[in-house]
């Protein structure tokens, strides 16, 4: 403790008597001390009260003299004095007071309160009477003055209290208790001219609302239709006023809703949308949506709902012009409304108003051009003009504007930056369904010799071969590989097209021409086709395998050599002559087409053997062990257990490799893949050593298993037990021998 910690505590069992937490705070209060409390006094007579009145006036009147403008000093005076039954007095103190501060509110409501309490309601009268008077505009006072003469049943002195204040024409919710009083006591005429004195004071359409609402309640609809008739022909036709007037159209159309008068509100919903723009409107829009939902029929329900989405996506696209999807979803909802029309039969004017709001919501969006000059501002902007495009084809009929829509659309892209193949492609199919075939080509000609793209010359060549052009194709493909002659599948779809028009020996050309060319992306599919080509096609073996072995020389991976491996043991068709020559019978014709040239899995195991040691050669371990998986997985298939076990005995084994890592200077161990054959060439005397003493101790263990006894017991006999073992001292003394002399012997012959 004298450091100021605090005391160690060595003992932490708990204590023999434990303190609850209720007797603590028990004892706490027990313990608390006393507050002062003025002692009691006992008046027994009238002296003794004139003194203690005298001497509390004293200090009541030293208080106000202290702080003369506090109304809490003043109300208690005067509130002591009205307790004592003193009062004239407290009249006194509350006028004295009301002398310094004749505008206190809570002094007024104190006095009255006294006055009340003691039952002086006459002088209660006169208090809210001077007081009303002089603040009017404090609606607590002439609350309390209304309540006093209701609670009297001095209804006429109250509707007097109230008509004195409605000439201060206070706020909404004096008019509204007004109305209230007289509805409690029937008085619903009264409360009638109360409302329209109400709208002469403060003509607002809440106000219209809530009058037009008594009537109706109380059953006078015809006089609910003369307030909500007069109330627009107040605000006027003007689009401002009857904006601001909303309420009172949405009012009046419910409560024609609410009498089954729905021609009428449907009419009071049509004059107010007809003069409110959409923008303004969504209130009430929604309001006359859900009516029509409920009342109205399916056309004209189909047309509220569309005309509340036109104004959702008007709003969008003010907001932001280049907002291309919410034009799409617009120009879709035009067409679905002009669709829906033609279903149900409208008339001509009616269709072609809905096909000029069409085109002009296409006009609209494709006038917003991307801004700058990269593709990605344009990809969706570009379906606008094609969607435009297909709605004057399909929809219209109108051939000659989307043609030109397709040209205007062609120009306005810059083509030197970017360009799009769809829209080339879809110009020249329009031409084409209006069997207009040289503006076809004049199209994409035009698109290739401006801006070549592989898109491009595939729409192109698509568009010739539906024709069956095949000499255009021919051609087109030249173009194509011209363009760009590392593109492996230009040169595999030209040569799959000779294949197919059974020009074999061009076919063979071509996938010539394109395995030498020096750059090529992707070349493993084009050799990989020309493989196929000549198995699958010619059925000439050797000069697959010439490929392969051309292919081995140029990459040496690992799936060629298994890939290698796998068509020599695998059977292929026949050459194509003594395919042709099979099919010269008709006969047989099916039987022919299931000959096949067997495999030879002897080439299979050169091939797989090949790879092998190419592999090892690069000290690629990993492609090694893929190589002999697929080597095991083909003997399984097609060899013997003992080649299946050849294969087997090549497999790595996985084993640990301690190493220093040179940027922390620990010891690293790794895993490491351990081939057979790289040991044995590495250390081929250990190597023959510890195959011998495993085929030993193989041996051993297989001689220990044919004997009766138990390996490593020998059994108990009567005579010496030192003679057995000396024969295995003996027995291991000639085994060591006869495995360094095998030893020696290898190691000379490897010399």
């Amino acid at each position: 403790m004298q450091d100021g910690r605090a005391p160690r505590i060595r003992n932490r069992a708990p204590a023999p008597v434990q303190i609850t937490a209720e007797q603590l705070l028990r004892e706490a209060q027990e313990r608390q001390e006393s507050t002062f409390r003025a002692p009691k006094q006992r008046v027994e007579d009238f002296e003794e009260l004139h003194e203690y009145r005298g001497r509390k006036r004293k200090e009541f009147e030293d208080r106000i003299r202290r702080n003369r403008g506090s109304i809490k000093e003043w109300t208690q005076y005067a509130n002591w004095e009205a307790s004592q039954g003193e009062f004239d007095r407290s009249r006194s103190v509350f006028e004295r007071a009301l002398d310094v501060d004749p505008r206190s509110v809570p002094l007024w409501l104190s006095y009255t309160e006294m006055e009340l309490k003691n039952r002086n309601v006459q002088h209660a009268r006169n208090l809210f009477d001077r007081a009303v008077t002089l603040l009017p505009r404090v609606d607590q006072l002439w609350y309390k003055y209304v309540y006093l003469e209701e609670l009297l049943q001095n209804i006429p002195g109250a509707r007097q209290v109230f008509e004195r204040w409605m000439q201060w024409e206070p706020d909404d919710k004096a008019w509204q208790a007004y109305i209230k009083m007289e509805e409690r006591y029937n008085e619903l005429d009264r409360a009638s001219i109360i409302y329209e004195r109400w709208i002469a004071v403060r003509p607002e359409p809440r106000v219209w609302v809530k009058w037009a609402k008594f009537e109706e309640e109380r059953g006078k609809f015809d006089k609910a239709r003369e307030v909500f008739q007069t109330a627009l022909q107040f605000f006027g036709d003007e689009e401002e006023q009857i904006e601001k007037a909303q309420a009172v159209f949405n009012a009046f159309a419910k409560m024609e809703t609410r009498l089954k008068e729905y021609e009428r509100a449907r009419v009071i919903y049509k004059f107010a949308l007809d003069r409110l723009p959409r923008s303004k409107s969504a209130n009430l829009y929604a309001a006359y949506t859900k009516f029509e939902k409920q009342h109205g029929t399916r056309s004209v329900l189909e047309s509220t709902v569309l005309g509340k989405r036109r104004i959702q996506y008007e709003d969008e696209v003010s907001h932001d012009g280049r907002n291309y999807d919410t034009w799409f979803d617009y120009a879709r909802l035009e067409e679905g409304a002009l669709r829906i029309l033609r279903e149900e039969g409208g008339t001509k004017e009616e269709e072609e108003a809905l096909i000029e709001r069409v085109r002009d919501v296409y006009e609209r969006a494709v006038a917003h051009v991307p801004p700058g000059h990269e593709k990605r501002y344009w990809r969706r902007y570009i379906f606008l003009w094609l969607d435009y495009a297909l709605f004057e084809e399909i929809e219209t009929k109108d051939y000659e504007r989307a043609r030109q829509i397709y040209r205007t659309a062609l120009n306005l892209v810059p083509h030197k930056q970017f360009t799009f193949a769809k829209l080339w492609i879809m110009a020249a199919r329009f031409e084409i369904r209006r069997l207009d075939l040289p503006a076809a080509r004049k199209i994409l000609g035009a698109g290739i010799g401006m801006c070549p793209k592989e898109a491009l010359f595939k729409g192109y060549i698509q568009l010739e071969m539906d024709l069956r052009e095949f000499d255009r194709v021919r051609t087109l493909y030249e173009k194509y590989i011209e363009y760009d002659p590392t593109n492996s599948a230009a040169w595999i779809k030209y040569a799959e097209l000779e294949t197919a028009l059974e020009d074999f020996a061009r076919a063979e050309a071509m996938f010539e021409l394109a395995v030498s060319q020096s750059a090529l992306a992707m070349p493993e599919l084009l050799w990989k086709a020309y493989i196929d080509f000549e198995v699958e096609e010619q059925g000439d073996r050797e000069k697959a395998r010439s490929l392969y072995e051309r292919l081995v020389a140029l990459s040496g991976h690992r799936k060629v050599w298994i890939s290698y491996a796998e068509f020599e043991g695998s059977p292929i068709p026949l050459p194509r002559a003594e395919r042709e020559e099979d099919d010269d019978d008709d006969e047989e014709e099916e039987e022919a087409e299931r000959k096949m040239v067997p495999g030879n899995p002897e080439l299979a195991r050169q091939v797989f053997e090949r790879g092998y040691k190419d592999l090892k050669s690069k000290g690629l371990k990993a492609e090694r062990v893929t190589l002999l998986e697929a080597w095991k997985a083909y003997e399984q298939a097609n060899g013997t257990e003992a080649d299946v076990a050849k294969v087997q005995g090549m497999m790595p084994i996985v084993g640990r490799k301690q190493h220093v890592d040179k940027e922390t200077g620990q010891v690293v161990e790794d895993w490491e893949l351990v081939f057979a054959d790289d040991e044995r060439e590495a250390n081929p005397t250990s190597y023959k050593f510890l195959q011998m003493a495993h085929a030993w101790k193989a041996a051993q263990a297989k001689k220990a298993s044919g004997s009766g006894v138990l390996s490593g017991f020998t059994p108990s006999t009567s005579k010496t037990t030192s003679a057995p073992d000396s024969r295995m001292v003996d027995g291991d003394t000639d085994m060591r021998e006869g495995l360094k002399d095998d030893a020696s012997s290898v190691a000379s012959s490897d010399e």
